[in-house]
């Protein structure tokens, strides 16, 4: 499935934008329903997942050799919603 490096990055990095934006969908369960449990669920997840995509960041930078601007321009990536999704296509695709 993965044939290298890169492509199990770019799969983390999809993963974890979709966590990002389910966070949205549970904070409105948890504040507007008071349905904490669904927060707990994903926030757990996706915080594994945004450690995942960091050491897999470390990972290609190190194998690929990324300067460090692009380094930093995929960690900024995943701080922001949609941040991942938009980095796939400018800077991880190529």
């Amino acid at each position: 499935m993965f044939k290298n490096p890169l492509d199990r990055f770019r799969f983390i990095a999809l993963i974890e934008g979709i966590s990002f934006l389910l966070i949205g969908i549970t904070m409105i369960l948890k504040y507007r329903y008071d349905m904490p449990e669904p927060n707990k669920v994903v926030g757990m997840v996706h915080g594994v997942l945004f450690i995942i995509y960091v050491l897999l960041l470390i990972q290609v930078t190190y194998l690929y050799k990324w300067s460090f601007w692009k380094f930093s321009l995929g960690f900024i990536a995943s701080l922001i919603p949609f941040g991942t999704f938009y980095a796939d296509k400018k800077l991880f695709s190529k």
